[in-house]
């Protein structure tokens, strides 16, 4: 899907909007289940939790997956903080945005994206729209990527559910994995 850089820079927009909350702490759900525990799980469809995958697209690392257990409704960033994910905001914008994930791109990190001026990442501000960290949801193991209306701070995932976070540079929108 080809985007114009209006039409990119909104979707950009639109996404940091909904990215509130990312780096939360993690939290029990409110009927006070359990935390949940990671199982390493590669397989999102034969994960019984929540799948997690982190794709780091053209940051050149391996894509991460894993099955976190969880027993009802569990808050996104419990899912990844069980999953050994570290999410970090922005100065400007706070948990509002993903700006890193795991120290990925590092602040001393080099960012090239064909076309575009090469940059580092400050977490300063809001990331260029031709590369961010999108954030993506399954609402079941055979369903397709969806990117998500709201953000890790208020997200929850069920049992059976995927979270994702893929590096996304340039005019396409790839899902994680993809």
């Amino acid at each position: 899907m080809k985007l114009s850089r209006a039409a990119l820079g909104a979707l950009v927009l639109s996404a940091a909007l909904a990215l509130s909350g990312c780096a939360a702490g993690a939290s029990s759900d409110a009927a006070g289940a359990p935390a949940p525990t990671s199982t390493a799980e590669s397989n999102a469809t034969e994960c019984a939790g929540v799948a997690v995958v982190i794709d780091y697209g053209t940051l050149d690392s391996p894509t991460v997956t894993d099955c976190v257990d969880a027993s009802g409704a569990v808050a996104a960033t419990e899912v990844l903080t069980t999953a050994g994910i570290a999410t970090e905001g922005s100065v400007e914008w706070g948990d509002q945005i993903v700006c890193r994930v795991n120290d990925r791109p590092g602040p001393e990190e080099t960012v090239e994206v064909e076309g575009e001026a090469s940059f580092t990442e400050s977490c300063a501000a809001m990331p260029p729209a031709y590369a961010y960290w999108s954030l993506w949801v399954k609402p079941a193991a055979t369903a397709d990527w969806e990117y998500a209306q709201e953000g890790l701070g208020t997200l929850q995932s069920t049992p059976g559910q995927s979270v994702g976070l893929r590096f996304t540079t340039g005019t396409e929108t790839p899902t994680p994995g993809s």
